[in-house]
């Protein structure tokens, strides 16, 4: 066969069908009114020729562009990623594109991000807010005419809809963990301390060693390698070195596995590590990384079936059934106890 220069148009499939423009249209849009013989045999003649429908056209009369936003800080943060992931999987299931973009949370190339978006005609939009406080974001959100969903983080002061895991009660629930243990000197080690849910860790991390009448202590300069191995080597080397580490994100609890290891520093014997949320490796090195753990895959799920069911104006399946007020759906984390944290006892 050869090759076409020019995609076939409507009315090209319409006259080598031997129906009318209006008759492939209706096929081309679920085949309403159209006789099963007719459908069967415009279909077979669109999957020839290799026919698609013009999307350009068909949004500027109005239809949805099939296409959903998705604006995350980092494509290659594992918790995002995975996030994405579930989310696609709902676009996909209703029949939709899902476009990732990533804002290294910085506020500047959020907005960026939305205008890009937005640019493109976008049927709705899922973000991960760099700043919740952030007026700029608020303003810009409440002036779209399509629907909004925050993951992870909500908007703070607006009415947007969002999905999130309640990282205080997390947090709280670790730190009172390592107290059980008999640790008095716990270290709250973050490389953040301005996003949502590093505050609401931090907070949840204050609420528990204020009620055990514990000094709260928290590091917040652990933003790569370097900086989170300078930080542990202080506080080993100061005059009250900490007995246990609990470490607000993945990253940073790797840092300091590989900071401990290096030192040749035992764990959980000498210093205790407890990390907030999973991570691959967690369970596979030793001592094993114990770890506060998020629903991941079903915040992305929600988010998107929140984002649909508003766009469809109908229930998703497994939702709870909607309500003239806004909902904001938060979701409980849970304590996976392994070795690091001195569950389970080690060889000295």
């Amino acid at each position: 066969m050869v090759k076409r220069s020019t995609p076939p148009t409507l009315s090209e499939v319409a006259r080598e069908a031997g129906v009318g423009n209006t008759t492939v249209s209706r096929v081309i849009n679920g085949g309403d009114r159209v006789s099963p013989k007719t459908l069967a045999h415009v279909r077979r003649v669109i999957e020839a020729m290799g026919y698609m429908p013009n999307q350009a056209a068909r949004v500027l009369k109005g239809d949805r562009t099939k296409t959903v936003g998705l604006i995350i800080p980092s494509i290659a943060d594992p918790f995002f990623s995975s996030c994405a992931e579930a989310a696609e999987a709902v676009a996909r299931a209703n029949d939709s594109l899902l476009i990732v973009t990533a804002s290294h949370n910085d506020p500047h190339t959020e907005i960026e991000n939305l205008n890009i978006l937005i640019s493109h005609r976008v049927d709705g939009l899922i973000i991960a807010p760099a700043n919740s406080q952030s007026q700029a974001l608020r303003d810009a959100l409440n002036r779209l005419s399509v629907p909004v969903v925050a993951v992870d983080r909500p908007v703070s002061n607006s009415s947007i809809p969002s999905v999130v895991t309640d990282n205080f009660k997390g947090s709280k629930l670790a730190t009172q963990h390592l107290i059980e243990h008999g640790y008095s000197r716990i270290v709250c080690l973050t490389g953040e301390s301005t996003i949502f849910t590093i505050q609401e860790r931090i907070r949840g991390y204050r609420a528990a060693t204020d009620s055990a009448g514990l000094t709260s202590t928290l590091d917040t300069s652990a933003k790569d390698y370097r900086s989170a191995e300078y930080a542990i080597e202080s506080m080993l080397s100061g005059p009250n070195p900490p007995d246990a580490l609990f470490t607000l994100k993945n990253s940073t609890t790797t840092y300091a596995f590989e900071v401990l290891q290096k030192l040749n520093v035992h764990v959980p014997k000498t210093i205790a590590l407890l990390g907030f949320d999973d991570f691959e490796l967690a369970s596979m090195v030793r001592p094993s990384i114990s770890i506060v753990q998020q629903p991941v895959e079903e915040i992305g799920r929600v988010a998107a079936e929140l984002l649909f069911e508003q766009l469809l104006g109908r229930r998703n399946a497994g939702t709870a059934v909607r309500s003239k007020r806004t909902r904001h759906v938060t979701l409980e984390t849970r304590l996976i106890q392994r070795m690091s944290c001195g569950c389970i006892p080690v060889s000295a």
